[in-house]
């Protein structure tokens, strides 16, 4: 299912085991407006049990000091909610960029998508990732 950040509620976050965020960067590195309320009810949930995958456009051109803040934005806002990352650790080679909080312990909290050759093979080894977690994931709670 897919849902706007701005019309995120309890309600409907409380529904997923899995969530997959994404935004663009704007401004000066700044979170999308659409998040605002969005990121208000991802806090405020109980993320103890929720596994959180997160992706990023950006363009490392024209903005190389800030590319994907926005993506390094929610991961700040969220990593200490008690939820589990998935398909994060991905790394920084084959960009060129100056500056990323984005980039935590040398790569990236999740996929950075720009307008270049590689993006839909990053998509591809992204989603495999995301996917061959969440089945592991429900046939450990099988057993």
């Amino acid at each position: 299912d897919v849902h706007r950040a701005d019309k995120l509620s309890a309600d409907l976050v409380k529904e997923y085991d899995l969530l997959i965020l994404g935004t663009s960067t704007w401004g000066d590195g700044e979170l999308q407006d659409d998040w605002y309320d969005g990121i208000k009810v991802l806090k405020s949930a109980d993320l103890s049990f929720k596994s959180i995958a997160l992706f990023g456009c950006g363009d490392s051109e024209s903005y190389c000091d800030t590319f994907c803040d926005g993506m390094g934005i929610l991961y700040e806002d969220l990593k200490d909610s008690g939820c589990s990352f998935i398909g994060n650790k991905v790394g920084t080679d084959g960009y060129s960029f100056s500056s990323s909080i984005a980039v935590v312990n040398g790569t990236f909290v999740g996929l950075q998508q720009t307008n270049d050759a590689f993006s839909a093979d990053r998509w591809c080894v992204f989603m495999k990732r995301t996917i061959c977690f969440v089945i592991s994931s429900q046939m450990n709670q099988r057993t």
